[in-house]
């Protein structure tokens, strides 16, 4: 790994490296490890906390090989394993407005008629409040259905417009998340908050790999990001094959 060159690939995890809270496949695995690594240093940021990072990147194990794991954003930060950086939404935004922001999302997503509606609506992490309508206990069958029902419905992008006129001027900022879910953070708490951690002097260069770029999507802000070079992929697959145009691996 000493001739690996000061430069770091930042990769989104769900539709990036993984299927939508799936794990990540061993052919990927291996090739970000074994052929990626090789020649730059990597990382995930996500949404997620810790403990989804890993079950997505099949353990601990696997996970601790990157050189920055930025959870929930980046607001928790580990590197090579080792818990770097942790900050509290809650205390951010104050017990009161956080109530707000949870009676106000459970009220609309109440009068929703969706294919189903399962358990846990409301996610509270570290660094942001994920909100999701169908509801994250679903089973994957009821998380795709929901999913091709809000594409064509645009459930999410309804419901973050409905948050944004209601909490204009609370400094909260609201994206969708992943493929079911909406997420709420404090406004510069998106995916670019990671990027204060990464020490100028040592990276001369970052690359960003992530499937929800446009406006609205919770990769936007860091795949526009002047500090970083943004690369838009359609799945993990995709992934694999503009890392290796990149690195010109054959």
């Amino acid at each position: 790994m000493g001739n690996r060159k000061n430069i770091l690939y930042l990769f989104d995890v769900d539709g990036t490296l993984t299927k939508p809270r799936q794990r990540i496949s061993e052919d990927l695995k291996n090739f970000l490890l074994k052929e990626v690594k090789s020649r730059v240093k990597v990382g995930l940021v996500s949404g997620s906390d810790y403990s989804k990072i890993v079950e997505q990147m099949d353990g601990e194990e696997t996970t601790n090989q990157f050189d920055h794991v930025f959870c929930e954003n980046g607001v928790v930060h580990y590197q090579q394993g080792q818990l770097k950086k942790t900050e509290s939404i809650l205390t951010y935004i104050g017990e009161q407005t956080l109530q707000r922001v949870i009676n106000f999302a459970l009220g609309y997503m109440s009068k929703l008629e969706l294919p189903a509606k399962r358990g846990n609506f409301v996610e509270f992490r570290s660094s942001m409040i994920n909100i999701c309508p169908v509801g994250r206990s679903c089973s994957q069958t009821e998380r795709d259905e929901f999913s091709q029902f809000d594409m064509q419905h645009k459930i999410r992008a309804k419901f973050v417009e409905s948050l944004q006129n209601e909490f204009e001027g609370s400094k909260l900022s609201f994206a969708l998340g992943g493929q079911i879910s909406v997420d709420v953070f404090p406004t510069g708490w998106d995916k670019t908050y990671c990027l204060n951690h990464i020490p100028k002097e040592s990276i001369t260069e970052i690359h960003f790999f992530g499937d929800k770029t446009l406006p609205g999507g919770n990769d936007y802000e860091i795949f526009n990001d002047k500090r970083t070079i943004g690369h838009a992929v359609t799945s993990p697959q995709d992934t694999k094959e503009q890392l290796m145009k990149c690195l010109n691996i054959v």
